[in-house]
Formats: C-alpha cells, structure tokens, sequence
C-alpha cells in the first residue's frame, strides 16, 4: 500500500469546514499547599523518629535544590518523588507519596 498523497483527507481527520474535535476540558484548580515548608514531610508519611530520616531528608534537600524530580531512598533505592516536583502537579493523586505537600492537619 503507497503512502497517501498530499492534500488527501486520511481516514478519521475532520474534514476542513466540519465539525471540529471537542478542546480539551480545562485542568482543574489547583489545591491549596500545606501549611508547613516543602522540606517538612507530614509526620504521618515520614514518622520524627524513622530510623533512616535524616538521611531521606538529606537525599530530598539535595533533589528539591538540583531541581530533580526525585531521589533514591538511600535504604530501598527506589525512586521518591519531591515535594517540589509534586507541588508543581497542582493537585494530590491520592496515593500516599510520602512528600506530599498537599497533606495537612491529621491527614
């Protein structure tokens, strides 16, 4: 089968002067941040006396200063997002991230 000509209408392209695709709905607004520094987490995500804090909120300076999206949990090795990066999302996913700078209050 040859590739179609120039100037020819493919199969399921709006046709010029028809009806034209729905715009995209607009994205929603966004949440209000929590009231405490992104470096905090919640204490219900990251526990003051976690064995390994110090260093999770080392690796997360490090991350929210380089710009980066996210480190390495120095126990587990997996990829942690930021707070920072998280914040500029404008809205929580739910899914418990333990940098989540949407959580407040005794969330």
């Amino acid at each position: 089968m040859s590739p179609p000509r120039p100037g020819t209408p493919q199969p399921g392209a709006p046709e010029p002067g028809g009806p034209q695709p729905a715009k995209p709905e607009p994205l929603a607004r966004p949440e209000p941040l929590a009231a405490r520094p992104l470096t905090e987490p919640h204490p219900s995500r990251l526990a003051p006396g976690h064995a390994g804090r110090a260093g999770i909120l080392a690796a997360h300076a490090a991350a929210l200063a380089a710009g980066a999206a996210g480190y390495a949990d120095p126990d587990t090795g997996l990829f942690v997002l930021t707070a920072g990066f998280l914040a500029a999302r404008g809205t929580c996913c739910g899914r418990g991230c333990r940098h989540c700078p949407y959580v407040g209050g005794d969330d």
